[in-house]
């Protein structure tokens, strides 16, 4: 039986448009300035401390830290300070009415249902722990966040490999087979089957001819009755 179900962000609970034509261009925008100007600020320094332990560049300057984020952005690095930053500039987008989290409107009523029926809910994503709090608080469909129990970004490990499956699977205390992971993406389906988790793939749009798991285009496709047998 399902008691948990971890749900991916971009593609899956959400369209990958709104995150790369909104928020990545507003963070682009304003990461210099942000960098330049509370590059003392504790959250500010932190990140920069961490990106240049990522890089090994102990004495790396402010600019010289801007021009590697930016680097990180045009290559879609997966880096734990870069997120750090652009969650930070774009809680002040989200605070300021800037802009609303995009959720798919299949999303929010399912969620509530599994909550309705115990599941524990659970975010992962690639995207930092709040960058992920901020979207499901100010999405289009409301403050989502009551309905959630955690969230893990990839301080736990990339979202490709299974050990990071079994990391959340140990933080949230259940057995990998009482845990199901939706996610667009088949490598990281993958990695959850491979730490015995259950998998559903989210396709909002072709279906995946190199995927190998069961295949659904809402969340109210999905029936957690077909995990009891």
């Amino acid at each position: 039986m399902i008691q948990a179900i971890v749900t991916d962000i971009e593609g899956t609970t959400s369209d990958i448009r709104f995150v790369h034509n909104v928020l990545f261009p507003y963070a682009r925008a304003r990461l210099a300035e942000t960098v330049r100007r509370q590059a003392h600020s504790e959250e500010i320094a932190q990140a920069l401390q961490a990106l240049r332990q990522e890089t090994g560049q102990s004495d790396a300057s402010s600019d010289a830290l801007i021009a590697t984020l930016l680097r990180f952005m045009d290559e879609d690095r997966k880096s734990t300070a870069l997120k750090l930053l652009q969650g930070i500039i774009w809680r002040g987008g989200y605070q300021n009415g800037d802009f609303h989290g995009h959720v798919y409107a299949d999303v929010a009523p399912q969620l509530t249902e599994w909550r309705r029926q115990g599941v524990r809910l659970f975010v992962y994503s690639s995207g930092s722990v709040e960058a992920q709090t901020l979207l499901f608080g100010h999405s289009e469909a409301g403050d989502l966040r009551p309905l959630f129990s955690g969230y893990f970004d990839t301080r736990v490990g990339a979202k490709r490999e299974s050990a990071s499956y079994h990391a959340i699977a140990g933080e949230i205390d259940l057995p990998g087979g009482q845990v199901l992971f939706l996610s667009d993406i088949h490598q990281e389906l993958d990695a959850a089957q491979q730490a015995g988790w259950h998998t559903r793939q989210l396709i909002r749009g072709p279906a995946d001819a190199a995927s190998r798991h069961i295949q659904v285009t809402r969340f109210d496709q999905i029936n957690l009755r077909e995990f009891c047998q």
